[in-house]
């Protein structure tokens, strides 16, 4: 046990963590020859197109120094603030973690965050400032950050870059010296911690642990605490590239068990696994639940797709735990999800996913944040959608969530960045000065107002430089409005969205303007209307295709034309009474993505 080294990497999105890991694993030639390529751990094709990690992957690597041999459990996560789960529960089975600095751009938002989870965890830290080898490295500079974030010692930061190959030697030989041997004792009653899972369709659920007291054989009768289920471990390894079956593993491992498991509900992130004759007194404390950010219907394009759906659903959220959801109906689409996610980046990649993994095509609606509202009898209720507000009259005030975001940056973009964030109705709550010319500002700032394109206008204001970071902090009371929008007076209720009152008639004329292009026309006219309550605040008219019904009067009396006309008149009111409008897919998205 003492020659194990469990630990994980941590860093900034593009930091370069994914290609710092494949040098260790050629290094320590756990990966070789044709297998090798680059982001060799990413092994989702969805990864490799964005260049960007969505999964923690864990693997297992030996190391022979000084004539000993070690074991390193190896877990690479991603960067991005919408998979900061993932790294939370990579943390956890952990007992120390790189933190990999970009020599190039230095310390940012999702360095501090991602370091501070660690810190928590009691983790070792071992700095390494990555990408040396390119021209704009400012080393110095950097390791100053570095220095002041940390407070270690400078000679304490590696230098190495993750393309040529410079300090891998150095960072492997500081796993071993720095990174603590796991504690747990092989004799004790099993206790291993559930921290990831993934469905197979010939075996069942995998589920991912990490062993923290006694040990586990092939063929043991084993239970998962939470779930109180039992089953016989019909396979246990561990996770080289592929995965490699043992016969038995012991406390500080990291490993896999297959054990039959057909229900996605049977298997809980965060769960203990002990013996059924010898159980452990008490399970392990698990992660946080996690918390939704981002609310969005997810529904079939065919109705009768709805139970393929939730299967699919049911499989994604096995690999990827932050996905929350729950039936939910609308007039417009039927039957579909409720789907609760962490980012706009990371419902993308869902719906992405969907399409790709299961073959599942999706239509999303309008995202929103969850609104506590309070009636005037005092209750209070929380609203996911703004279908399920209730009635205006009933509504003493509604509360809106309220994040705390810190924005790092150069100082030359201050300006623009502070006149985002007004413009978002955030208050500047403090702004700090890191080093030379960067500099950390926080803002409070409404949920509901990040949602949509924050992010996107953040980064081109800032030329890239810009990261952001946001934890929740609270609610407080809005004037908040319910927006419809109406096709021929019937409301769209996926189209249907809370917003503030200051904004509410900039957006209803922008969505009626957008949905009079995408809207294919009919062959009568299309009110497309956004009202607030009884109250229309915006009207676009969708024109009918006409036929020319005169064509054949050559010459004649006026009155015959009249007469052609008029009957037209009469067949297109009656078609727009039985009539109904088709909203295209393209027409949900292109709201989303209205600037």
């Amino acid at each position: 046990m003492n020659r194990i080294r469990n630990f994980c990497i941590i860093a900034h999105i593009d930091h370069g963590k994914s290609t710092l890991a494949d040098r260790l694993l050629e290094y320590t030639n756990t990966v070789a020859g044709k297998e090798m390529q680059a982001q060799v751990l990413d092994n989702m094709d969805l990864e490799r197109e964005r260049g960007i990690t969505i999964k923690s992957h864990a693997i297992q690597m030996s190391y022979t120094f000084k004539g000993e041999e070690y074991v390193f459990n190896l877990i690479d996560t991603p960067g991005h603030v919408d998979f900061s789960y993932e790294v939370s529960r990579s943390i956890a089975a952990c007992e120390g973690a790189l933190l990999i600095v970009d020599a190039t751009q230095g310390i940012q938002a999702q360095t501090i965050s991602n370091l501070y989870m660690a810190i928590e965890h009691d983790l070792e830290i071992i700095p390494v400032m990555n990408k040396m080898d390119m021209d704009n490295a400012m080393p110095e500079e950097v390791e100053d950050q570095i220095v002041e974030l940390l407070g270690c010692k400078q000679n304490e930061i590696i230098r190495a870059s993750g393309k040529t190959g410079m300090g891998v030697a150095e960072i492997l030989q500081a796993i071993v010296e720095r990174i603590p041997a796991p504690k747990g004792d092989p004799e004790a009653p099993l206790q291993c911690l559930i921290f990831d899972s993934v469905f197979n369709s010939f075996r069942g659920i995998i589920a991912y642990f990490k062993i923290v007291n006694g040990t586990i054989n092939k063929g043991d009768f084993v239970k998962f605490v939470n779930t109180e289920k039992e089953y016989f471990a019909d396979e246990i390894g561990i996770l080289k590239l592929e995965m490699s079956p043992t016969q038995s593993l012991s406390a500080g491992n990291v490993g896999y068990i297959i054990s039959g498991i057909k229900a996605s509900r049977e298997v809980k992130v965060g769960d203990t696994i002990t013996h059924v004759k010898r159980p452990c007194l008490k399970s392990i404390e698990g992660f946080q639940e996690v918390k939704p950010m981002v609310f969005a219907g997810v529904y079939p394009i065919e109705t009768e797709d709805f139970e393929d759906l939730r299967a699919s659903i049911e499989k994604l959220q096995l690999n990827d735990a932050s996905l929350t959801f729950e039936p939910e109906s609308s007039i417009a689409l039927g039957f579909g999800f409720r789907c609760g996610f962490l980012g706009m980046l990371h419902m993308e990649i869902i719906q992405e996913r969907l399409d790709r993994e299961f073959d599942m095509n999706v239509i999303t609606t309008v995202p929103n944040v969850s609104y506590r509202v309070f009636t005037k009898k005092d209750e209070l209720i929380e609203v996911h959608n703004p279908a399920g507000l209730p009635d205006i009259v009933t509504i003493d005030r509604i509360e809106e969530p309220y994040i705390r975001a810190s924005i790092i940056t150069r100082t030359d973009y201050i300006g623009q960045i502070m006149t985002l964030c007004l413009g978002k109705r955030g208050e500047l709550v403090k702004q700090i000065y890191i080093s030379g010319n960067r500099m950390e500002l926080i803002y409070d700032l409404p949920l509901g107002e990040i949602v949509f394109d924050f992010y996107d206008k953040l980064k081109s204001i800032s030329k890239g430089y810009a990261s952001f970071d946001y934890h929740p902090h609270g609610f407080r009371p809005s004037k908040l409005i319910k927006l419809d929008i109406l096709l021929n007076g019937e409301p769209v209720d996926a189209l249907s969205s809370l917003i503030h009152f200051d904004n509410a008639v900039n957006l209803g004329r922008r969505m009626c303007e957008k949905l009079k292009e995408l809207i294919p026309r009919q062959q009568f006219d299309i009110a497309v209307q956004a009202a607030i309550g009884a109250k229309i605040i915006a009207r676009e008219t969708i024109k009918a295709v006409r036929k020319d019904v005169t064509a054949k009067c050559y010459g004649g009396d006026i009155s015959r034309k009249r007469k052609l006309l008029e009957k037209q008149k009469k067949g297109k009111k009656r078609m727009k009474q039985i009539g109904n409008v088709e909203v295209p897919q393209k027409a949900f998205l292109a709201v989303l993505k209205l600037d």
